[in-house]
């Protein structure tokens, strides 16, 4: 172990020679870095005192660099980080001890960067360092003075430190190969600075300035190379106010800004001199001279900006909070230019306890559902006001990706690096608190929204009777003014299918605030209590069926039993609503039924039932042979490449009007689920002929055309008109049912077949060229020309003779 130690710091040592070197090299005396002349750096070289890290240097430098921290940038956050500690320990004090500020009352962190020598400073007026504490601090690896505050404090303090872990220092050597920090405490009259090439080693030595800073810590990093960009502004303060910008201290970056220079008195009185010398000059020049003497002339100064003027407006009291501050604080996290739709400001209390603000977006992404299972919940983290991730996966689920907002924890396990968290379980906890606060949001607008309607419903009611003209104008003002949950549902509806179908814990939650059309809805989506709420008695099983539009549906066969009946149906027309419907089974303790599918039962008196069976003994024979006819035609005929299969012919009970209907087997996909499956880039043609179902034909037994194809097949089961109309009537109920046919051509042929014989024409006679008749004015020139031939004739005779 002592040899591989050795091992390891020789090639570290080897690879921070060069910071070493030109931290070593003598600086000229009249050069100034970071406030240090050359003669203050011969000044400490001959006090210093030098220690060794007390940790091993493997310990230190390949977990911080290697694996703690994924992205350079967040060194920025740990330093300010510390320096808030600083400030609240200090402000700590200070409640304690009114003197203990001093002169230097104020509480901020000064950030400044040197681009001639390449450094970065942090500074803050918090309780500073001795000595001792920068041995003991800043030299042992893992070791935090906040946890030691935190030890040595009575419990019950009112304080708000954020680093505990003591390695957020050390991620300064992302970006430096030497540091330098400078401070002093009230307890310590001695100004010292401690410096580290991250070279196992570090040196303590007073500052030769003397105090320079009154009380506090200046950091200050020798930056890499490849960490030249964080000298530029724009970019030192995107970062800082990226991470810190709900620090309760303010923030400040030294900013360099070109004013407009003031001219001097002497000038102005110069000016005065010479105007009154020469009174001859035209009032034309005049103004011209006056122009020129009044051109501004620039300089430039330096000031300090305010990084993190926002507040953490999570922190105060709901009441306390106007909707305007709501708003624009949203506007800010989410870079929306439109105000939220709803939000939900809350305190969790109990195992974990935070803070948080949600809000729903008024308009959807236009990529919201683009790499959905990639994308990762845009819900900030913070601990103690400082950003941890702007991007979590397990904060929210992937189908609640729209929701932004903001998560604040006093108290949250997090790794050293604070990048990834420590504990599952307590992630876990504080998801489903959110998850809850979100559905509860939801549930609240659904509630408001359906209270209304209810209300409005009986506003209706009561001006129907007083007056139809009013009512109407009534139901038009109600139909151009759409409810929040409405307009939510509009654009976020996928969002709560896709919830429905993967949230197994939430999945009643979710059914609740899911809306559909229906056959009496009136183009209005409504909720399921609703449907229940207009359900007959004796209904056991809450009916729907899919398609592409409602438009089709309306006209689908599968729904004349249903109207006729009186029964309302749900009218899934989005792709995600069947897969949704089927993961809910049931809703309040009726079943899902499709009315596509074969095992629809309605009720029925005994009286109905007994004529049922009479009639399916009288079509027997016209549905046994057309079953036999329709699987020699889908396994060996035209349609055999389509891979529908034939599971039974039977009379059916949901045809008033067309003759044949096609349905699928229970567990096997409607025509829309097919329809979407194929559409899939990697569909897998042997799953979807396992899934697509084994197909049922029904057929009307009071359609006239089924009547007469009975009396055909009981006559002659060879005859050919009734093998053409059995299989047209096959397929053309499986188009009208959404289904594809593999062979379209098969059936056009039968339709010209059926139509010639209407027209009396023999349909396998063969093609005749058709004699083209001559143009009529080719007709009229060939009489004219005979015509003129035979007065010729004429004429030629009559001269003869």
């Amino acid at each position: 172990m002592a040899l591989a130690r050795r091992i390891f710091l020789c090639s570290f040592l080897l690879a921070a020679s060069c910071g070493r070197a030109r931290a070593d090299e003598a600086e000229p005396e009249d050069k100034v870095v970071d406030g240090f002349t050359g003669a203050d750096r011969e000044k400490m070289k001959d006090g210093e005192e030098k220690h060794e890290f007390q940790a091993e240097v493997s310990r230190l430098m390949d977990i911080i660099i290697n694996s703690l921290y994924t992205d350079k940038q967040v060194f920025l956050r740990e330093l300010i980080s510390n320096a808030a500690d600083a400030l609240e320990k200090a402000r700590f004090h200070s409640v304690q001890d009114d003197s203990f500020l001093g002169d230097a009352k104020d509480l901020e962190v000064k950030i400044e960067m040197d681009p001639d020598a390449k450094t970065l400073s942090i500074q803050d007026s918090g309780v500073g360092m001795s000595k001792a504490d920068l041995i003991n601090n800043l030299g042992t690896v893992a070791k935090s003075g906040t946890t030691n505050f935190l030890e040595a404090m009575a419990e019950g303090a009112d304080t708000n430190l954020i680093g505990q872990f003591g390695v957020g220092f050390y991620s300064a050597f992302l970006v430096a190969d030497k540091v330098s920090v400078t401070s002093k405490c009230n307890d310590d009259p001695v100004q010292h600075v401690w410096e580290s090439s991250a070279d196992a080693s570090f040196t303590v030595v007073p500052d030769p300035r003397g105090n320079t800073l009154g009380r506090g810590s200046r950091v200050t990093l020798h930056l890499k190379e490849d960490a030249h960009d964080y000298l530029s502004e724009s970019k030192l303060k995107d970062v800082a106010k990226k991470y810190s910008q709900f620090i309760q201290f303010p923030i400040y970056v030294k900013v360099k800004k070109e004013v407009e220079a003031e001219a001097d008195e002497d000038d102005d009185e110069d000016h005065e001199k010479d105007e009154d010398d020469v009174e001859t000059k035209d009032d034309e020049e005049k103004e011209e001279e006056e122009k020129e003497d009044k051109k501004p002339e620039k300089k430039t100064v330096y000031e300090w900006e305010q990084v993190n003027t926002q507040k953490a407006i999570w922190l105060r009291n709901k009441e306390d909070v106007t909707e305007e501050e709501y708003s624009e604080f949203y506007k800010s996290i989410s870079k929306d230019y439109l105000d939220p739709l709803a939000y939900t400001h809350f305190n969790a209390e109990g195992e974990i306890e935070f803070k948080s603000i949600l809000y729903l977006p008024k308009k959807a992404p236009f990529d919201m559902m683009d790499n959905y299972h990639q994308k990762k919940s845009e819900v900030k983290l913070f601990v103690r006001r400082v950003l941890v991730a702007e991007k979590f996966d397990e904060l929210l689920p992937r189908y609640l990706n729209f929701v932004r907002g903001v998560v604040d924890s006093d108290d949250l396990p997090l790794n050293v690096s604070r990048e990834q968290l420590q504990q599952n379980k307590i992630m876990k906890v504080i998801s489903k608190k959110l998850v809850r606060k979100v559905l509860e949001l939801m549930k609240k607008l659904s509630k408001e929204e359906e209270s209304g309607d209810d209300e409005e419903e009986e506003g209706d009611e009561e001006e129907e009777k007083k007056d139809g003209e009013a009512k109407e104008e009534k139901k038009e003002k109600k139909d151009d003014e759409e409810g929040t949950f409405t307009k939510f549902y509009k654009e976020f509806n996928k969002n709560l299918k896709m919830g429905c179908y993967e949230d197994d814990s939430n999945r009643s939650k979710l059914s609740k605030l899911l809306r559909f059309l229906t056959t009496k809805s009136e183009g209005k989506e409504i909720s399921l209590d609703k449907y229940l709420d207009r359900m007959q008695e004796s209904q056991e099983s809450i009916y729907y069926m899919s398609g592409d539009s409602e438009e089709t549906m309306k006209k689908a066969p599968a729904l004349q039993i249903f109207k006729k009946k009186d029964l309302e149906v749900l009218m899934l027309s989005d792709h995600l609503d069947e897969p949704c419907i089927q993961k809910l089974a049931d809703y309040e303790g009726k079943k899902f039924v499709s009315i596509q599918k074969a095992d629809v039962k309605l009720d029925e008196s005994e009286e109905e039932k007994k004529k049922f069976t009479k009639i399916k003994d009288m079509y027997k024979p016209l549905t046994d042979w057309w079953k036999e006819t329709l699987t020699a035609f889908t396994e060996k005929g035209a349609m055999k490449e389509s891979g529908v299969k034939i599971e039974k012919v039977e009379v059916s009970k949901r045809l008033t009007d067309s003759p044949v209907v096609v349905v699928t087997s229970q567990f096997g996909y409607s025509a829309q689920q097919e329809r979407v499956m194929k559409a899939q880039a990697f569909q897998n043609k042997d799953q979807m002929s396992m899934m697509a179902g084994r197909k049922t034909l029904e057929v009307n037994p009071n359609h006239p055309v089924v009547v007469d194809l009975l009396a055909k097949v009981k006559a002659n089961k060879e005859d050919p008109a009734a093998l053409d109309t059995a299989q047209v009537l096959f397929q053309t109920a499986l188009i009208e049912s959404g289904y594809d046919i593999a062979d379209p051509s098969a059936l056009v042929n039968r339709v010209y077949r059926l139509m010639s014989k209407e027209l009396g024409v023999d349909p396998d006679a063969p093609l005749k060229e058709v004699e083209v008749p001559e143009d009529e004015e080719e007709a009229e020139e060939e009489e004219e020309d005979d015509k003129d031939e035979d007065e010729e004739k004429e004429k030629k005779e009559k001269e003869e003779l």
